[in-house]
C-alpha cells in the first residue's frame, strides 16, 4: 500500500534526522536544477524541511546560463579559458547584478513560497569572503612555454569569515550566498561557486557539503556509480584516467574541504527529484559520498 510504503521511508530517515539534527549542511546548487521550474520549486521545499528538522542549511548558488543570457541580451560576448569567465569590469557589473541581484532574489523568493525564511547575500556583505585575483596558466602548443592569462577580475578565496553566516542561522534564516568575493582594495571578484560553498563548508565546520551537478556522482571505469571513495581511491582514480573531466576539480574541492573539518561531501545529480533529501536520508543515497 502506498500508505505504508511513506511509513517505510520516513522510519529509514529517522536516523539520518536524528544524527543531523543541529548541525550544519552548505549546499552548493547550480546546473540544471537551477533552470527547470519542477526542480527549483523540489529544491525550495527540500531546503525549507531542512530547517524545519532542526537542520542547518547553507545555500550557495552558481548562475552561469542566467549570466550568460543576460550577456547575450546586452551585446557582450562571453569568452572562457579553462572553464574560467573572463571578467573585464562591464563583465562583472553583469555577474554581480545577476548573482547577486535576480538570481538571489528568485532563490530567496522560492524559499520564501516553500515556508521558509531565506536571506539573500553575497560573499562582500560583513566582509565574509576575501579575495585576490586569481592567474591563470594556459599550456602552451607544442615547444611553446605556457601563458599567462589575466582573467581580469576573476578571483580566489584568501579567507572566509562566517560570522554573519552563523548570525542568521541561529536567528532562524537561511542563508542564500552568492559567489561573489571582495579584494583588499574593495575590488570585485567573480569566484568560482563550488570553491565559495567549499571554503564556506571549511569555515563553518559543516557536517556535510552537498554539490548539486547534473550527473549522478563519482562513476568507475564501467561508468557504475560509486557510492563511497576516500582520499586515497580519489587519487589513484585521477593518476590512473579513471576519472577524467569536470569531475576532477569538483573531487579535489571536495578533498580540500573535507581537509579543512568538513564531515563528508557528497556530489550527487540535482536533476533527480528532491535529490538532496534522497542522499541525506535513504541508506543507499544517490550519489557519491566522499571521505577523508
Amino acid at each position: 500500500m502506498p500508505s505504508q510504503n511513506v511509513a517505510d521511508i520516513l522510519i529509514e530517515a529517522l536516523p539520518y534526522i536524528r544524527q543531523f539534527a543541529g548541525s550544519t549542511i552548505v549546499v552548493k546548487y547550480g546546473g540544471h536544477a537551477m533552470v527547470d521550474e519542477q526542480l527549483k520549486m523540489d529544491f525550495a521545499r527540500d531546503i525549507t524541511l531542512l530547517k524545519y528538522i532542526g537542520i542547518n542549511p547553507v545555500v550557495v548558488h552558481g548562475g552561469g546560463p542566467q549570466i550568460n543570457e543576460v550577456m547575450d541580451r546586452m551585446g557582450i560576448k562571453t569568452q572562457f579559458v579553462r572553464g574560467m569567465r573572463l571578467t573585464d569590469a562591464d563583465t562583472m557589473d553583469v555577474v554581480e547584478m545577476v548573482l547577486g541581484g535576480k538570481v538571489n532574489k528568485s532563490i530567496v523568493a522560492q524559499i520564501a513560497q516553500a515556508g521558509g525564511r531565506a536571506v539573500g547575500i553575497t560573499g562582500k556583505d560583513g566582509g565574509m569572503v576575501s579575495a585576490r585575483k586569481m592567474t591563470i596558466m594556459k599550456e602552451g602548443v607544442g615547444d611553446a612555454p605556457p601563458e599567462i592569462i589575466d582573467p581580469g577580475l576573476v578571483g580566489e578565496v584568501t579567507h572566509v569569515n562566517p560570522d554573519i553566516l552563523k548570525t542568521l542561522t541561529d536567528r532562524g534564516f537561511i542563508p542564500v550566498v552568492a559567489p561573489v568575493g571582495v579584494g583588499e582594495n574593495g575590488e570585485t571578484y567573480n569566484i568560482n561557486a563550488d570553491v565559495v560553498a567549499c571554503r564556506i563548508a571549511a569555515a563553518l565546520g559543516a557536517f556535510r557539503l552537498i554539490l548539486l551537478t547534473d550527473v549522478d556522482g563519482v562513476l568507475d571505469r564501467d561508468k557504475k556509480l560509486i557510492h563511497s571513495i576516500d582520499t586515497g581511491e580519489v587519487r589513484r582514480m585521477i593518476s590512473d584516467e579513471s576519472i577524467v573531466g569536470g569531475m576532477i576539480p569538483k573531487l579535489e574541492y571536495a578533498l580540500s574541504a573535507l581537509s579543512g573539518g568538513v564531515g563528508k561531501c557528497h556530489i550527487i545529480n540535482g536533476t533527480r527529484r528532491h535529490s538532496l533529501l534522497l542522499e541525506l536520508f535513504t541508506d543507499q543515497g544517490i550519489g557519491t559520498e566522499v571521505l577523508l
